[in-house]
């Protein structure tokens, strides 16, 4: 009877706090709707930040007489470069041949549930209303992955940029895995660096049952559903072999679309070989034909860079109200909680 006790006294303590949070929550959300948070774009010239800090260093490692030959000579240079285009007739080319080949470069940091794909979006669509056809996009991307479905949207956001003819590169820093390899995998070019972690085609889920603790202490749980397998696994009901076998069917299920969309999108693995669901750092990925080059973003961007390539970074920037930006702490502090947790099971997966 005192653990009965016990346990009524906390679920009582916790349907308060968790209706306290909610109604704040509630109110939160209600006051910041009633002034919508503005979006839009933001751009820098990685390009122009590159020159200047070269310029900088220059102008502190060199002396006035060799910085000022060096400059002298850029100008005489680039005035010889200009004179062998109008002599060659390039000066009568369109502007849209003029224009020096742009890379976009999108960052994309991946949670448990995929939550920047509301900006990738954005920042897709802004891409696309403006690339040509010599333009490439470059996405820094850096996720261990997720839930299905928000993956499977933010995979989809970087199709749009393959369905309109755009060159993708993608590079992996540090980790693309489960789901944020699905994203990876859409590159016309996948860079890596060689201890970054990448694949886990495989599929996950577990739920916790403690339906023999609250048995033992003659606590029933009654669960009613409208559909056979309207619910096959429960917290705190008693589990059936059929509705774990179903459990587990989902789960394949999910797993062959996972290695169709893999498969398609890079013909080039053995599919059966990577779906297992383990991982492979970046030397041993190249092997298995998951990634096309060894390299970092930061080794991208200077080959850009050095090719005077224009290259702009884009992201969207959202202005929020004050009751939205109180909203949005008190569902960072819950969501946050929650990724942590699968951050430390995923670190149990995929040792440093």
């Amino acid at each position: 009877m005192e653990f009965l006790w016990e346990i009524g006294l906390f679920l009582v303590k916790a349907i308060i706090i968790v209706g306290g949070i909610l109604a704040v929550v509630a109110g939160i959300a209600a006051a910041g709707s009633k002034g919508e948070a503005s979006g839009h774009i933001k751009v820098r010239s990685l390009s122009d930040e590159y020159r200047d800090s070269q310029n900088m260093l220059e102008s502190e490692l060199l002396d006035a007489d060799t910085l000022k030959k060096k400059h002298k000579q850029e100008k005489k240079e680039a005035k010889a470069r200009k004179k062998a285009k109008k002599k060659s007739g390039e000066g009568d080319q369109t502007k849209e041949d003029a224009l020096k080949p742009r890379i976009f470069v999108l960052d994309f940091h991946g949670d448990i549930r995929a939550s920047a794909v509301s900006h990738l979006r954005e920042e897709v669509t802004a891409i696309l209303g403006q690339a040509l056809p010599t333009d490439k996009v470059l996405v820094r991307l850096e996720s261990s992955g997720g839930m299905v479905h928000s993956y499977g949207l933010a995979s989809s956001q970087l199709q749009r940029i393959r369905d309109k003819g755009i060159p993708l590169t993608i590079a992996v820093d540090k980790v693309a895995a489960s789901g944020g390899y699905m994203m990876a995998c859409l590159a016309d070019e996948l860079l890596a660096a060689p201890f970054a972690i990448l694949g886990s085609v495989g599929v996950m889920a577990q739920v916790p049952n403690i339906h023999k603790l609250l048995k033992k202490h003659n606590v029933d749980v009654e669960l009613h559903t409208a559909g056979e397998f309207k619910r096959t696994l429960t917290v705190m009901g008693e589990n059936t072999e059929k509705g774990r076998q179903k459990f587990i069917e989902d789960l394949e299920k999910t797993h062959d679309l996972f290695k169709d969309f893999v498969a398609s999108a890079r013909p080039v693995v053995d599919v059966e070989q990577i779906s297992t669901g383990e991982i492979w750092y970046g030397t041993q990925a190249i092997a298995m034909k998951l990634v096309d080059v060894l390299k970092t973003s930061d080794a991208y961007l200077c080959e850009c860079f050095e090719q005077e390539e224009s290259v702009y970074l884009i992201s969207w920037s959202e202005k929020k109200t004050l009751p939205q930006k109180l909203g949005l702490s008190v569902q960072q502090a819950v969501t946050g909680s929650v990724s942590a947790l699968w951050e430390k099971l995923q670190s149990s997966r995929f040792p440093g």
